[in-house]
């Protein structure tokens, strides 16, 4: 298991060899990759808040989690924040907007940042999934993202910020919606470069959100956010939860 330090050096071994937290930062239980863990990290960096990272590298460490009665539905990401041990990404970051003022002011504005953050999340699964396709299904699939994001996905937002001329998707406050919709555009990016030609306002939304000061610190090198995942990752995933 691989802790990543940060200048407080602040995890310490117990006695049992569990490892405690002593920064009182959130501390992060997952793979050294992105995963379902990647949008938590964004998340928080995206509110300006420091966490340490625990990387798990075998299957004994995950099963020891499970064993200890870490994870309620044996399942990671696992977040240690305010005396919680909390798993489910959606439950994770849902608190974590809430803690942070990311979540909208009322009801009505909490209700649309959800339902934009759960359109996103679907087309982030199929990006999540892509790096596990077969070789000669990739193709495919990467023809599928691309289907999705510019026939079903990315028009909704380039409708919502031409028709309400604002910078940020709900409220013209930086929301949760704003981060995941970042965080998914440049995925996308990733594998096709050309994603955004038809989309100026969402154009005009990357550049904006890339100079918000916390996500521009988080798109540094150096920064918590991982790489695209490659094949030792895909590896490392398989290795951890085999069945």
């Amino acid at each position: 298991m691989h802790v990543r330090q940060t200048k407080l050096d602040s995890f310490q071994p117990t006695g049992n060899q569990e490892l405690r937290n002593m920064s009182g930062k959130p501390r992060l239980t997952y793979l050294n990759g992105r995963g379902r863990m990647e949008s938590i990290r964004w998340l928080l960096a995206a509110a300006g808040v420091e966490f340490d990272e625990v990387y798990l590298e075998t299957k004994e460490e995950y099963d020891k989690l499970i064993k200890d009665g870490f994870l309620l539905f044996q399942q990671v990401p696992l977040v240690e924040i305010d005396g919680m041990k909390m798993v489910q990404t959606r439950a994770i970051m849902s608190y974590i907007a809430g803690k942070y003022n990311l979540h909208g002011k009322d009801l009505k504005e909490r209700a649309l940042i959800d339902m934009y953050v759960e359109g996103i999340s679907d087309l982030m699964q199929m990006i999540l999934m892509f790096p596990f396709s077969p070789p000669d299904a990739k193709e495919k699939n990467l023809e599928s993202i691309k289907e999705r994001a510019t026939n079903r996905y990315f028009p909704v937002f380039e409708k919502v910020l031409k028709q309400h001329g604002q910078d940020f998707l709900v409220g013209n406050k930086f929301s949760w919606a704003d981060v995941q919709l970042m965080e998914a555009i440049l995925a996308v990016e990733e594998k096709l470069p050309t994603v955004l030609s038809g989309f100026p306002q969402l154009q005009v939304f990357k550049t904006k959100m890339s100079n918000v000061p916390t996500i521009k610190k988080f798109l540094q090198p150096g920064s918590p956010r991982k790489p695209p995942p490659d094949a030792h990752y895909v590896e490392t995933v398989l290795k951890v939860f085999k069945k």
